[in-house]
């Protein structure tokens, strides 16, 4: 007997992630590939019909029934990938030239979004119908549900959590702005911490270390954990600047938790406790909230495909 699957497809500006899905969330199959960036998107299409392709002919007993998409700056919409960081692609409709390859009903939205969709799908959020999920990778960014419904906005790009400025006069974001909650609270805005940390004191061997082009957050961890004073100097700062983002959002939405997801949000308690608190300073009738601060239950690299396969199977 054919069964379905949705393919779900979370592109990164560094990898993408693709799997083929079943309506009750069971991942047959996933992979990592190179998103190749700095290529046309042609390129990447061509690469995962190949991958469509290979698994179709292994898995005979399976059929396409679709195929959703997480990237960034994703308009859900229009199918538009809109000028997205870190790619070089400018504007592209990504659903109609995926519809051409496949032939198959197709659904995009933001990365973030399908985070929050996988979530509400399949994980932490099920019963919940106040949320936001916050993503947690070079930048950070959002996704918002609302009394039950995903938060799209008019014209599809509500939810952009990083760009709210907690400092008008502050750090200069890549997004022009100053103060952005993305400038301090990513591994973008640790990576600036560290650096404004190594101008006051450049001997300091941990910071030296962690002034290289991908910051180690295995080793930020570590020595958090046996005491390090500068390690828990960038944490407490980075959980300080999150919780004021996080209050900002919290005294509009009132959500029951925001649930953290990817990249320094492995980092747990040695961010959220004094996000937790500096969240709790902020918010207007603090002591009414009890506004819960989570990290994902969901493996590594599945809240995307989920929540991006969830387009088509909960259409």
């Amino acid at each position: 007997m054919e069964k379905s699957v949705v393919l779900g497809i979370d592109i990164g500006g560094t990898n993408t992630i693709y799997g083929f899905v079943t309506r009750g969330g069971t991942i047959v199959f996933h992979d990592e590939i190179p998103t190749n960036g700095s290529k046309p998107i042609s390129d990447l299409i061509e690469r995962i019909g190949d991958k469509i392709k290979e698994f179709f002919s292994k898995n005979r007993e399976y059929s396409l029934n679709g195929i959703g998409i997480g990237a960034p700056n994703g308009n859900h919409y229009t199918g538009m990938i809109q000028s997205p960081p870190n790619l070089s692609w400018g504007c592209i409709d990504i659903v109609s030239l995926f519809k051409e390859k496949m032939h198959c009903e197709t659904l995009l939205t933001n990365d973030a979004n399908a985070a929050a969709l996988g979530e509400k799908s399949f994980g932490l959020a099920k019963h919940m119908d106040d949320f936001v999920v916050v993503t947690l990778g070079t930048g950070l960014g959002s996704g918002i549900f609302s009394s039950g419904k995903l938060l799209y906005g008019h014209d599809g790009f509500a939810g952009e959590m990083g760009h709210i400025s907690i400092d008008f006069n502050g750090r200069l974001c890549n997004c022009g702005n100053r103060g952005c909650l993305e400038a301090y609270v990513s591994a973008t805005g640790i990576k600036n911490t560290i650096q404004k940390l190594l101008e006051k004191d450049p001997q300091n061997t941990l910071l030296q270390t962690l002034c290289k082009d991908n910051i180690d957050g295995f080793l930020l961890d570590k020595s958090y954990d046996k005491g390090n004073e500068t390690a828990i100097k960038i944490y407490h700062y980075t959980g300080e600047k999150l919780g004021q983002g996080l209050a900002l959002l919290a005294n509009l939405l009132s959500p029951e938790a925001f649930i953290f997801y990817g990249g320094f949000s492995n980092a747990g308690e040695r961010i959220f406790a004094s996000a937790r608190k500096s969240m709790k300073h902020n918010l207007i009738n603090s002591s009414e909230k009890d506004i819960k601060l989570i990290q994902s239950g969901l493996a590594k690299g599945q809240a995307g495909i989920l929540g991006a396969a969830s387009l088509i199977w909960t259409k």
